[in-house]
C-alpha cells in the first residue's frame, strides 16, 4: 500500500507536467525565469523516473524520491511567498505528500532489498 501511495503521488507529478508541456509547449512556464521552467520541465522525466525505481523496488528510487520531492516543494514554497504564480493548493499538497514519503521511507528501505535480485 505505501508502495502504491509513493507511485501515485509521483504519478500525478509527471501526468501534470507532461499535460502542462501538451498544452503550453517548451514555454508552458514562460511566465517564469528560465532556471524555473528548467527545473520543472525536468521533472517531466524526474517523476517517471522514480515511478521506475520505486516499481522495480530499488533503494536508489526512495532516495531520489525524498530529493524531488523536497526539491519540488522547496521551490514551490519559495515561488509562491517571492514571484507568486503557483497555487497555494498546490504548496499544500506537496508538503504533506513529502511528510508521508517521510514517514514511511524506513519502512520501504527495509522492505527494498540492499541489492537488486538478479532473475
Amino acid at each position: 500500500m505505501i508502495l502504491a501511495v509513493w507511485i501515485a503521488g509521483f504519478l500525478v507529478g509527471t501526468v501534470s507536467h507532461i499535460a502542462d508541456l501538451i498544452s503550453g509547449g517548451l514555454d508552458t512556464y514562460e511566465q517564469f525565469p528560465a532556471p524555473l521552467r528548467v527545473f520543472w520541465i525536468g521533472l517531466t522525466v524526474l517523476d517517471p523516473l522514480v515511478i521506475a525505481l520505486l516499481a522495480m523496488r530499488r533503494r536508489a528510487g526512495i532516495v531520489l524520491a525524498l530529493a524531488v520531492i523536497l526539491a519540488d516543494i522547496s521551490v514551490n514554497w519559495t515561488v509562491l511567498l517571492t514571484i507568486s504564480g503557483n497555487p497555494l493548493y498546490g504548496a499544500i499538497d506537496q508538503t504533506l505528500f513529502a511528510a508521508v514519503l517521510a514517514i514511511t521511507a524506513p519502512v520501504l528501505w527495509r522492505w527494498f532489498p540492499r541489492v537488486a535480485s538478479r532473475r
